[in-house]
């Protein structure tokens, strides 16, 4: 009975099997893909959060203004308003950051 089965339906139920596989995968790979890692810098003179969304855009995979509503949203900031000295935590991880720049210095958390 099996062995008919399975010639009759041998690729339904390999090709039902390949999907729940994929499917099973994708799953897994999403559930990484939410996770957001991030950065505390310090802010300096002249530092907007538009400018480091800039500076950091190849860091980060979001448009500029889903950058700054993250970042504003994250550590409370309204109205874009922050000040030198303050420390913000960006949503990059370390690795990412390839050189040093002029708008933040980067204060790695452990």
């Amino acid at each position: 009975m099996i062995k008919q089965l399975w010639n009759s339906y041998s690729y339904a139920i390999i090709l039902i099997a390949f999907s729940f596989g994929m499917a099973f995968l994708l799953f897994l790979n999403t559930g990484n893909a939410n996770q957001v890692e991030y950065v505390k810098v310090e802010v300096k003179q002249g530092d907007s959060l538009w400018k480091m969304a800039e500076e950091f855009k190849d860091a980060h995979n979001m448009s500029s203004k889903d950058f700054v509503a993250w970042v504003e949203e994250f550590n409370h900031i309204h109205l874009g308003k922050i000040h030198p000295g303050d420390k913000v935590y960006l949503p990059i991880t370390d690795g990412e950051i390839i050189s040093e720049t002029n708008l933040a210095s980067v204060i790695l958390e452990d």
